[in-house]
């Protein structure tokens, strides 16, 4: 999945726990009748990607949706959800400098095969 808007907020790489956990969020609004802003988690390696984005920039961002189950001490059942980034790339204008090269999100569109003749593609 995908969202597209402007950065609205970008926040700093904190550290959580002995293990070293990292995490960065970053708030885009979309551009729709009523903008949403919505915050989306970078974590571990993923938190230098939001390094070259200034607020304001209109950006695409990879998403995943993300949902938990927890159970209350007292027994209740809860419901969270988060929104994770994988990826992001400005929209519109040149990559920021320094940036690391990225396929265009489309590339990764699967292969259908309508040519009804080609249905045995084996080499041999």
């Amino acid at each position: 999945m995908e969202v597209q808007g402007k950065v609205k907020l970008i926040g700093e790489t904190k550290t959580y726990g002995n293990n070293g956990f990292q995490k960065r969020e970053l708030v885009v609004t979309t551009e729709e009748q009523y903008p949403q802003h919505l915050l989306i988690e970078f974590v571990q390696d993923k938190t230098n990607l939001l390094d070259s984005y200034q607020v304001g920039d209109a950006v695409k961002v990879g998403i995943n949706l993300r949902g938990r189950e927890w159970q209350t001490p007292q027994g209740e059942i809860k419901y969270f959800n988060s929104i994770s980034g994988w990826r992001i790339e400005k929209v519109g204008a040149q990559a920021p400098q320094g940036a690391p090269e990225v396929p265009p999100f489309d590339e990764y569109e699967p292969v259908s095969n309508t040519n009804a003749e080609d249905h045995d593609d084996l080499p041999f």
